[in-house]
């Protein structure tokens, strides 16, 4: 197994649950190789003559994300087929616009409001078109929990001058369990499109209030986000041994 972005958070919590479950695994981050120069890429899958990619690099950098998200994904893509690999590509909830009133399904049209979103809608087209056997898995807000590796949206939980948002509402998935989920994933045939989110859905300020235990600041989102984001998890549910856990479940006091 390959995985890209795999010094990132989830990454961090992947490549060793992998290698609990027997993969070989071989992990890169930005300082093995830059994405979005497809030469290195090439270099990288060849020399690392993966069966599975597991591919979770991203950025949210203004000035590199879309270059990192599209042509990144292009070229992982490519490697991919060239390789005759097995790509899981990592996607958002935020490929939607969050205004349905219901939960997401697989097949929804993607409807982004927001350039990362956007971005990543377009990696979305991209695998499909490199790699009709790809299987895209769209997850939403991933944290640790309290036994597990903290992590950004917990660390700006405790941050007393944040304000929270009070109609954005997400489907947060703890990271263990969405790195088990994968790896399960890995070990199969499964293609198309899968969402791997929490059974559970809150506000962002909820979420919040649930890391801290406490009130925090809160207000309604701005416009131009992307506001009822809840992936409708089913399909995941019926088909994975792996369990996601609900925020509350996890954060049990």
């Amino acid at each position: 197994m390959l995985v890209t972005g795999g010094t990132g958070y989830l990454g961090r919590v992947l490549v060793p649950a992998a290698a609990r479950e027997g993969w070989d695994v071989t992990s890169v981050g930005s300082a093995d190789g830059d994405i979005r120069d497809r030469r290195a890429v090439d270099a990288i899958v060849q020399a690392a003559e993966p069966d599975v990619i597991v591919h979770t690099a991203y950025s949210r950098d203004i000035p590199t994300a879309r270059a990192v998200i599209v042509d990144g994904t292009a070229h992982v893509a490519n490697a991919a087929v060239a390789r005759g690999a097995r790509l899981l590509h990592l996607s958002t909830d935020v490929v939607f616009d969050g205004r349905a009133d219901r939960p997401y399904r697989e097949p929804d049209r993607l409807c982004p409001v927001t350039e990362y979103g956007r971005a990543k809608a377009t990696a979305e087209h991209l695998v499909r078109t490199i790699a009709p056997g790809a299987l895209i898995v769209r997850t939403s807000l991933i944290y640790g929990g309290p036994d597990a590796p903290v992590s950004p949206h917990e660390e700006l939980a405790h941050d007393p001058t944040a304000t929270f948002y009070e109609d954005e509402v997400r489907c947060p998935v703890q990271v263990g369990d969405l790195a088990d989920a994968l790896v399960e994933l890995a070990g199969g045939d499964l293609a198309g499109v899968l969402h791997v989110a929490g059974p559970e859905a809150l506000s962002r300020q909820q979420f919040a209030e649930l890391i801290t235990g406490r009130p925090v600041r809160h207000a309604p989102a701005p416009a131009g986000r992307p506001l009822d984001c809840r992936l409708d998890t089913s399909r995941a549910a019926a088909t994975l041994a792996t369990v996601l856990r609900g925020v509350n479940e996890v954060y049990v006091r």
